[in-house]
């Protein structure tokens, strides 16, 4: 889970990859279908023991309107009834192939429990951005994605982002939506203060006059 910023990043061989996180929820439809603007590979957790469900198949739905790769982990594979290939048998029907039938689909089986194929999911995520030659440019004036924004006592409003391209620094002037403000401080996701933001970084940013709307552009 996410900590306090809906997102987080995780540092893997000198690798950086930033996780989004959207709640299998029906109220997260909305950040779901939002998700997936911002996101270049949505990883798929379905559960070993319970198989596509509902909002499996919502899920997907969004992954391919928004024509994203989809790696899917199969999670809980050390429970007894775990089925991983009944799994497989299901998202067939949902045009996931994966690739030892001649698909494109990364299928990986972990375990978060007991730690087990965590680092070949990661590997299968680096592989995929390797393919799909996912850069973004430094030197350009900061752009972004609200995840979301509230108002806290104390500090006013604030917005959490993920920086998409250029970096983002202290005294910048932005707009975000009908918002808009200049840098204060920045947040990053393990709540310390930090200079500036480079691509993908996930911050919270204060100086905005009131609270942004959640998916709305971030422009310096």
């Amino acid at each position: 889970i996410t900590q306090h910023l809906g997102s987080y990043q995780i540092n893997y061989n000198s690798n950086k990859i930033t996780f989004i996180d959207t709640p299998g929820h029906a109220a997260f439809t909305e950040m779901r279908a939002r998700g997936s603007k911002l996101t270049d590979i949505v990883i798929l957790v379905v559960a070993a023991d319970d198989g596509v469900k509902p909002q499996t198949v919502e899920s997907i739905k969004h992954a391919k309107a928004a024509k994203v790769p989809i790696v899917v982990a199969i999670n809980k594979c050390d429970l007894p009834d775990a089925d991983p290939q009944k799994v497989r048998n299901q998202l067939l029907e949902h045009e996931l192939i994966a690739e030892e039938l001649s698909g494109d689909t990364l299928i990986v089986e972990i375990s978060t429990k007991t730690k087990k194929n965590i680092d070949k999911l990661i590997e299968s995520v680096l592989l995929q951005a390797e393919l799909l030659e996912l850069k973004s440019d430094y030197e350009l004036k900061a752009n972004g994605v609200v995840l979301e924004s509230r108002i806290d006592t104390g500090r006013g409003p604030i917005v959490n982002i993920i920086v998409t391209s250029g970096t983002l620094k202290k005294g910048n002037y932005f707009v975000s939506g009908l918002k808009w403000g200049k840098v204060r401080a920045l947040i990053n996701d393990k709540g310390e203060k930090i200079e500036e933001a480079v691509p993908s970084t996930p911050v919270e940013v204060l100086g905005i006059n009131g609270a942004a709307k959640a998916g709305d552009d971030f422009v310096v």
